[in-house]
C-alpha cells in the first residue's frame, strides 16, 4: 500500500465575528492537552498567525486516515476555544482581516521581504496531500503524468469564494491569490530529475523564490524525501472532502506509477492550455464548464470528474477505495463544493457561513 500524509491549513477566527485571530502560538501552545494526536501526527504554525495546520502521520487506509483527520482538526479546536477563538476550513478569510504588519527574522521573514505586497494580507489556507514513490527521478516522472488531472482536482474543492468581505465570483479565490506568485500553476514538463533541479535553481538564482524548497507549482517533488506533493485543492470544509482529495491522489500517483513500468511517458502540455484549466476551475468548480487541456476543448466540470474517476478506477479497486472515492465523489456533485454551500449559507448572513463552517470543520464525537 502507498503511504498518505495530508496537511491541512486552517484560518483562527473570531467565533462570534469571524474576523481573522493571530493567536497561532498561544493554540499551538495548547494543544492535545484533550485530544492526543496519533503517532505521527502534528500541528504547525504557518505563514501568518492568523493560520494553523495539522498534519497527518503517513497513513495507509482511509480508516486511519480519517482517525489521523478528525484528531488534528479537535486537537486545534479544543486548543483554538481556551484562546477564544475557532478554526474553520476556508481556503480564504470571510471578513476583511484587520491590516497588521508582521516582522519575523525567520524563513517568513524572507518571503515577507521578496513578495511584499502580494504577501502582507495572505491568509489562504489549503489541502496539501503528499504520497511516497520509490525515489525522485520517480516523483519527477510522476508530476508529469499528474499535470492534467490538477486542474480538476482543484474544481472538487473550490471553497474560497470571498474575499474582503464581498463574493469573487470564484469558487477559488484562493487559486487567483496563489497565482500572483512567480511560476504558479500547473508545473512545466520535466525530462528528469536534473532538468527539474536546474529549473528550480534558475529560478533561486533569478531572485524570485526564497531557495530550492520554495515552489509554487501545484504538483511538486519534494526536495527532501521520495514523495510527490500535490497542492492543488483549497482547504477541505469537511473531513470526507479531505479524504476525497487524499484517495484521489493517491489514485492518480498509483496510475502514473504502473504506466511508467509499461514504459508510457506523459505528453507535454500546451502552457496556455494549462492555464486556462486552471483558471476555469478556480472559476467553476465543479458546476461549470471545464478545460481538458489535453484534448483543447471545454467540457463540464463533472464529466472531467466522471474521467478522473474513471482513469484511476483499476488504482482505487486495489486498494479497496472505490466504493468510498465513487460515494464521496456523488454527494459532493449532489452537495455542491464548499464554496458552493459557503453561497448558500450567506443568503441568511455572514454569521450564517461562519457557523456552517465552524460544524462542517470539526467533526462531532
Amino acid at each position: 500500500m502507498t503511504g498518505i500524509g495530508v496537511e491541512e491549513e486552517f484560518l483562527l477566527v473570531d467565533p462570534r465575528t469571524g474576523v481573522s485571530c493571530p493567536r497561532a502560538d498561544a493554540v499551538l501552545a495548547r494543544h492535545g492537552v484533550c485530544c492526543p494526536l496519533p503517532d505521527g501526527a502534528a500541528v504547525h504554525r504557518e505563514l501568518r498567525p492568523t493560520q494553523i495546520e495539522a498534519a497527518t502521520g503517513i497513513c495507509e487506509t482511509a480508516d486511519e486516515l480519517y482517525r489521523h483527520l478528525i484528531a488534528g482538526r479537535r486537537t486545534l479546536a479544543e486548543a483554538a476555544a481556551a484562546e477564544d477563538c475557532a478554526i474553520i476550513a476556508s481556503g480564504t478569510p470571510l471578513r476583511a482581516s484587520p491590516d497588521r504588519d508582521y516582522e519575523t527574522d525567520d524563513r517568513f521573514g524572507k518571503v515577507d521581504g521578496l513578495y511584499a505586497g502580494i504577501v502582507k494580507a495572505y491568509e489562504a489556507c489549503g489541502c496539501h496531500v503528499h504520497i511516497g514513490v520509490p525515489d525522485r527521478a520517480l516523483a519527477v516522472a510522476v508530476v508529469n503524468h499528474l499535470s492534467p488531472w490538477l486542474p480538476t482536482l482543484l474544481s472538487l474543492s473550490g471553497n474560497s469564494p470571498f474575499h474582503q468581505g464581498h463574493d469573487t465570483g470564484y469558487d477559488s479565490w484562493r487559486m487567483v491569490e496563489q497565482n500572483r506568485f512567480p511560476g504558479s500553476g500547473l508545473p512545466p514538463y520535466f525530462t528528469d530529475l536534473a532538468d527539474h533541479d536546474r529549473q528550480v535553481d534558475r529560478l533561486v538564482d533569478c531572485g524570485v523564490l526564497v531557495d530550492e524548497h520554495q515552489t509554487f507549482w501545484l504538483a511538486r517533488p519534494s526536495s527532501r524525501w521520495p514523495t510527490v506533493e500535490v497542492r492543488a485543492a483549497d482547504t477541505a470544509s469537511t473531513v470526507d472532502e479531505a479524504v476525497l482529495q487524499a484517495l484521489l491522489t493517491r489514485a492518480l500517483v498509483r496510475t502514473a506509477l504502473a504506466e511508467l513500468a509499461r514504459g508510457v511517458e506523459a505528453e507535454p502540455l500546451d502552457p496556455q492550455l494549462a492555464a486556462a484549466a486552471v483558471w476555469s476551475a478556480a472559476r467553476h468548480g465543479l458546476s461549470g464548464p471545464a478545460v481538458d487541456p489535453v484534448a483543447g476543448k471545454v467540457v463540464q466540470a463533472t464529466d472531467r470528474a466522471a474521467s478522473l474517476l474513471a482513469h484511476t478506477g483499476p488504482a482505487l479497486e486495489d486498494t479497496g477505495d472505490l466504493v468510498l472515492v465513487r460515494s464521496l465523489l456523488e454527494r459532493l456533485e449532489n452537495e455542491g463544493t464548499g464554496a458552493e454551500r459557503q453561497r448558500r449559507a450567506a443568503v441568511d448572513g455572514d454569521v450564517a457561513v461562519l457557523r456552517m463552517l465552524t460544524e462542517e470543520t470539526v467533526p462531532h464525537a
